[in-house]
């Protein structure tokens, strides 16, 4: 299992104080909190895409790349990088320039985006956001696996024997999680690719995303990758820990009740009921957690969004103290009891498993199995059909 954090990198005011951090206060945060996670030995941090104020991290690549500068272990990613209104182009050259910079330690998680404003801010038309992400995928997937492209598609100008460069690093393009909140034609294109299916898992009850993610593995077996058991899981969540759960909740309360994703609906206490959300102790965040392979199976990867809300570093970095010595070695000895050697390891770029002893390891994270067709429409269309 990998553990990590992600970011959606807003400035939202502290409601205890009324002052937000400056945009160049919470890219800096968004920096130190990236280096914290490795030093408390998380293995995964990931950036959001965001375009639209409060939030700040509109060039993932830029902030990755300062980040793996800063860092020699953990693994980058995204949390999403928006398939519908990028280039698929340019994410091909800016993500295999980051994995080269990273020596490999980069994955990306590939989304539609939900902001409806967004898509005419780059000529798109979010009526149209499911076409887009399939047919910009399918492109993105040759453009990682063909030296020479030729191209033809609805959304942009024709490709004629182009080659994307740099290349990726040893020929085995970044590992591909396909988000998804709600959108099971996503769920889809992830299996029929084999590439990996992440579910946010944040703001809706479970069996949403049990739905989600059993077609993911439904359709990543029937393509022929594996079973449905070794398909390519990640989840989201989000926590808040003290030492005692009742400071949890009374601290975390007022960040909750004006937060702009959550705030001025159902109470805290409802909150935590019917959504992944944990406010507690650290045995209270264990606890909720190793509920999530009951619910949805094992799986490979488990983010949890810590930073957000108006949150001060300070209190950030000290949310990451008590995840990291004492809520994630827990759940890393629960997670392995009982898993079946069956079940696929986490993504790894090849070069990062061999200074790891592939120890935690996988099959090469360039390897999706059966090729994907030309024409990816037609492809998730198909699937989704059967």
């Amino acid at each position: 299992m990998q553990f990590g954090i992600y970011s959606v990198g807003d400035c939202t005011p502290d409601p205890n104080t009324g002052r937000a951090m400056t945009e160049n206060q919470r890219i800096k945060a968004m920096v130190a909190i990236a280096v914290k996670a490795e030093e408390v030995g998380l293995d995964v941090f990931a950036t959001g895409e965001h375009h639209n104020p409060p939030h700040v991290p509109s060039s993932p690549t830029t902030l990755l790349g300062h980040i793996a500068a800063r860092t020699e272990r953990i693994i980058l990613s995204t949390a999403v990088t928006l398939i519908t209104t990028n280039d698929p182009v340019k994410i091909a050259e800016d993500y295999a320039m980051l994995q080269h910079l990273a020596d490999g330690r980069v994955d990306l998680v590939l989304g539609r985006g939900n902001t409806a404003p967004v898509y005419p801010w780059f000529g798109q038309d979010i009526r149209l956001g499911i076409p887009l992400a399939v047919e910009n995928y399918a492109l993105l997937h040759r453009l990682w696996r063909e030296e020479a492209v030729d191209w033809e598609g609805r959304f942009r100008t024709p490709l004629q024997s182009f080659t994307a460069t740099p290349r990726p690093l040893d020929g085995v393009p970044p590992f591909v999680w396909h988000g998804s909140i709600r959108s099971p034609e996503i769920a889809v294109q992830a299996g029929y690719y084999g590439d990996g299916f992440f579910a946010s898992n944040i703001l809706w009850p479970k069996e949403h995303f049990q739905d989600l993610i059993a077609l993911y593995r439904e359709q990543y077996a029937r393509n022929g990758h594996g079973t449905r058991e070794q398909a390519v899981v990640g989840l989201g969540g989000q926590a808040f820990i003290r030492k005692r759960s009742q400071d949890a909740v009374r601290e975390f309360r007022p960040y909750f009740d004006n937060a702009p994703v959550y705030g001025h609906g159902p109470s805290l206490e409802e909150f935590m009921d019917i959504t992944p959300l944990s406010v507690g102790s650290p045995q209270q965040v264990i606890e909720k957690t190793l509920q999530f392979r009951e619910y949805f199976g094992d799986y490979q990867r488990q983010m949890f969004n810590m930073d957000h809300a108006g949150l001060p570093l300070k209190t950030v970095l000290e949310q990451l103290d008590l995840l990291g010595e004492e809520v994630v070695p827990v759940l890393r000895k629960e997670f392995a009891k009982g898993r079946p050697a069956s079940v696929t390891p986490p993504p790894l770029h090849p070069a990062v498993r061999a200074t790891r002893g592939g120890a935690d390891g996988r099959r090469d994270a360039g390897a999706t199995g059966p090729a994907g067709p030309v024409d990816g429409a037609g492809a998730v269309g198909t699937a989704a059909a059967r």
